[in-house]
């Protein structure tokens, strides 16, 4: 799967300047196919002229967009947050928010798990780019971010964390996040699921989340410390 994306990602950025604004919105895949793709997000999205909010926010002008800044529309308070931290709506990252959205915004609150085809996700990226204002021109990813998730093996999944070392490597942590779970701005951290606390870390230590400070900290952090620090604010309060 990932080497047929490398192949699309490839054939759509082109090479670098010039060749990129030449590349045509066929490059990516068949915006045809991602207009029946297009149907199952069409309950909640609205594209073209005139597209309006519904449950989720319009897709017009899609392509090189911050996250989070439709005017009105009231985004959740963890895709507020990416925004602020530079998430922007690339070929890249919607590739990677497609593919798994939780992975990419761990509090999204868009109800679809996520869309494991490549193939499929170049096509509806090519529908939707028609309706970006300049679809043979994609803009690259923030450079603190790349597309996809986390490369974990097995054995790393497998990991059980030990609370009690995860409580002694928490107070970096809760020099920001509350422990008693409370959300003053920064995130609630407080009994995650361990799962997906460890793919939110791993994903900012490979570099796929961007925010730099945590990219950071993750990266500090070895496979048995993000499995310590995951069990213990997964059971923290019960």
């Amino acid at each position: 799967m990932r080497e047929e994306l490398s192949l699309i990602l490839a054939l759509a950025l082109g090479g670098a300047g010039a060749g990129r604004a030449e590349t045509h919105v066929e490059a990516i895949g068949d915006p045809v196919r991602g207009a029946e793709i297009w149907v199952y997000c069409s309950g909640c999205h609205e594209i073209g002229p005139g597209a309006q909010a519904s449950i989720g926010p319009p897709l017009t002008g899609l392509f090189g967009r911050r996250a989070a800044t439709v005017a009105g529309f009231p985004y959740s308070l963890s895709m507020q947050r990416a925004g602020q931290d530079g998430l922007t709506w690339t070929l890249e990252t919607l590739d990677a928010y497609l593919e798994n959205p939780v992975v990419l915004v761990s509090g999204t609150r868009m109800s679809f798990p996520g869309l494991e085809d490549a193939g499929e996700r170049a096509d509806l990226l090519a529908f939707l780019r028609q309706y970006s204002d300049k679809p043979s021109n994609i803009p690259e990813a923030a450079p603190t971010a790349r597309a996809g998730d986390p490369v974990l093996s097995e054995a790393t999944l497998a990991l059980v964390g030990d609370p009690a070392y995860g409580e002694y490597l928490s107070s970096e942590c809760t020099t920001c996040h509350q422990r008693d779970g409370s959300d003053q701005g920064i995130p609630s951290i407080t009994l995650w699921p361990q799962r997906k606390f460890v793919l939110a870390m791993h994903a900012y230590k490979q570099h796929l989340r961007p925010h730099p400070v945590m990219q950071m900290m993750a990266g500090r952090l070895s496979d048995e410390e993000i499995a310590a620090l995951a069990a213990y604010f997964g059971a923290l309060g019960l």
